[in-house]
């Protein structure tokens, strides 16, 4: 089996591969790598499975480097880094590769890879974000919003009496509460946000018919009523990771 991490800022997703698919996955909270827990959390979550392979890409570098040492202490492994530099299934067309999130790559190599080019990832993590691969298969850039959940907990944080609110689907579209008008706006309002900056994107790739991949925390509740949106895959980067160890031959 092939052990895959996404080190990302809220959590690690991690995962077990073979050459086909992402069998199994789980979510670790990344600030436990800090403590310690995370590294009993995944021994647990592997098992007695024989691992032969690892590769990871993070946002976090402290992390990265824990995550490093650990695999390597556990397995006998130099964890593969997915980067700009190591990255296989696109192309980049970018003026600062190594700027990009890795993230972000593995998410446009698995994107491109089911559904091909041109297509439009959007990630609803702690930021949303939309990555774009053009129609000769590169990675070209995209764009960074507020997260979902960023979005609304800044609202209540900065405000004296705007509570802290669980997302969820609002039954109407005019709130009766302060709570449900919360949620209208964030919900409804980041569908708003999503829809028009896809529209752009058609414009800009001069695609009319283009794949737009959502994966993330709030990919499924915010597709229902996005036709826009081609398909939720909630194993999204860890299956772009997966692609580039096998592309990569190791």
């Amino acid at each position: 089996m092939i052990l895959l991490l996404d080190i990302g800022n809220t959590n690690t997703h991690v995962g077990l591969a073979n050459k086909n698919c992402v069998a199994k996955q789980i979510n670790v909270p990344t600030r436990e790598w800090f403590g310690g827990n995370a590294a009993a959390q995944i021994k647990k979550f592997a098992g007695t499975q024989k691992i032969k392979g690892a590769i990871l890409c993070g946002v976090v570098p402290r992390a990265t480097l824990l995550v490093k040492k650990f695999v390597r202490a556990n397995w006998n492994l130099n964890a593969l880094e997915l980067n700009s530099k190591t990255v296989r299934g696109v192309g980049i067309d970018y003026p600062k590769p190594n700027s990009i999130g890795a993230d972000r790559l593995a998410n446009a190599v698995a994107a491109k890879f089911h559904f091909g080019a041109p297509v439009v990832v959007v990630d609803f993590g702690t930021a949303v974000t939309f990555d774009v691969v053009n129609a000769k298969g590169n990675y070209v850039g995209g764009i960074i919003a507020p997260g979902l959940a960023a979005m609304t907990d800044y609202l209540h944080e900065k405000t004296a009496l705007l509570p802290k609110i669980k997302i969820v689907e609002p039954k109407n579209v005019v709130g009766k509460s302060t709570e449900q008008a919360m949620l209208v706006g964030a919900v409804h309002g980041y569908r708003g946000l999503v829809r028009e900056l896809i529209g752009e994107l058609k414009k800009e790739l001069r695609a009319k018919n283009l794949p737009v991949v959502a994966t993330g925390g709030y990919a499924k509740l915010i597709a229902v009523k996005l036709p826009e949106i081609s398909a939720v895959r909630d194993d999204l980067t860890l299956e772009g990771v997966r692609l580039n160890f096998t592309a990569s031959g190791k």
